[in-house]
């Protein structure tokens, strides 16, 4: 006769095989993911590669394994898709800075060493090191497509000067020198009067390009700016710049002091220290290249529309000097002050007013 099993042995030794933290290390791909496993706190695991659909089902087996699944994989060209499906699981995903892993200069880079200094950082980050990923602010759905539109209109307005700059290329080449926007109608018929027949028919290619461009950056320009009607916005903040910090930001809320705030827009000068010496250089340009350039545009608008805005008074003086070098200095502190003042408005910290500047009537 069989004997029965001991359903309620199997059972605890099942749960006490169960490991209390995998952390996953994640190289990902367009058709595959790198993934080095750690459980507790052993030695990692080779590291294993996987097709996508292979992938989650594996990586849901490893929430039978633990009690608790944590993972991690670098921004990039493939979004936060991967993110939620890895927290749609449980698993508690975190997406982190891209960097160069290979600390020690060794000249080699591989998905396997990539997915391994993953694994290692994120068993510190667990384990409380906070410092050890520099992880980044994961925007809801909305606030993606938000951002995706103003970041197209961007790309739309690059195309339009890439045809624009080709086809001045391509007349100068027969030595006719033009500036400007030639591909405007005006401009245009002015210029079929100088330029021979033949070279004016392939010119005419970049024209329909830079034209069908700039139709696309008007539409998004509008569409933009509607979304940014209703709001309150200090004078000389326009509703196209006031839209691309917004969603560049997404939350001004996720940011709990102004040093943070200031990281963000990579206008913090360079610093180098060793022993008693200390020197400070240009800007680092480490944060959000969009949001630094629609900040310093801001600040040239700001010295005009705002003389009451208290870094505006303070940095007048050489804004008048006619230095081209320090007036460039000086638009960077307005600007880098803004992103401050900004922060502070948007999480009712301060009132516009009380920072010394006006709003729009």
């Amino acid at each position: 006769m069989k004997k029965p099993t001991n359903t309620r042995k199997g059972a605890c030794k099942e749960q006490a095989q169960k490991a209390s933290v995998i952390k996953l290390g994640l190289d990902v791909h367009a058709d595959s993911v790198s993934v080095v496993r750690q459980i507790d706190g052993a030695v990692p695991q080779p590291a294993q590669k996987f097709t996508w659909g292979a992938f989650w089902k594996w990586a849901a087996k490893q929430l039978q394994q633990a009690e608790k699944v944590y993972s991690c994989y670098e921004a990039g060209p493939f979004g936060y898709g991967a993110h939620r499906t890895l927290t749609t699981l449980g698993i508690e995903n975190i997406v982190v800075r891209p960097q160069n892993w290979d600390e020690l200069g060794q000249g080699v880079k591989t998905d396997k060493r990539d997915a391994l200094a993953l694994a290692q950082r994120l068993d510190r980050y667990v384990n409380g090191n906070t410092k050890a990923l520099a992880v980044v602010y994961v925007p809801t759905p909305e606030q993606e497509l938000a951002r995706s539109q103003t970041r197209l209109r961007e790309q739309m307005r690059k195309h339009r000067q890439q045809a624009e700059a080709q086809g001045r290329s391509m007349m100068l080449y027969y030595g006719i020198r033009v500036k400007g926007r030639w591909w405007l109608r005006e401009r245009f018929i002015e210029l079929s009067t100088q330029v021979p027949e033949a070279v004016l028919k392939m010119v005419e290619y970049f024209r329909d390009l830079a034209l069908e461009m700039n139709k696309k950056v008007e539409e998004l320009t509008a569409q933009i700016e509607a979304a940014a009607a209703a709001k309150e916005r200090p004078k000389g903040y326009g509703k196209l710049t006031a839209e691309v910090v917004a969603r560049e930001v997404v939350d001004w809320n996720r940011f709990t002091n102004r040093r943070q705030v200031a990281s963000l827009t990579g206008l913090c000068p360079r610093v180098h220290g060793s022993g008693n010496k200390r020197s400070e250089g240009p800007v680092s340009k480490h944060g959000n290249p969009r949001i630094r350039k629609a900040l310093v545009e801001l600040a040239w608008r700001v010295s005009i529309y705002q003389p009451n805005y208290k870094p505006v008074k303070r940095w007048q003086s050489v804004l008048d000097s006619g230095k081209s070098a320090a007036r460039k200095k000086a638009a960077v502190a307005i600007a880098r002050q803004l992103a401050v003042d900004l922060w502070r408005i948007n999480t009712n910290r301060a009132k516009a007013e009380d920072l010394g500047l006006a709003l729009i009537s």
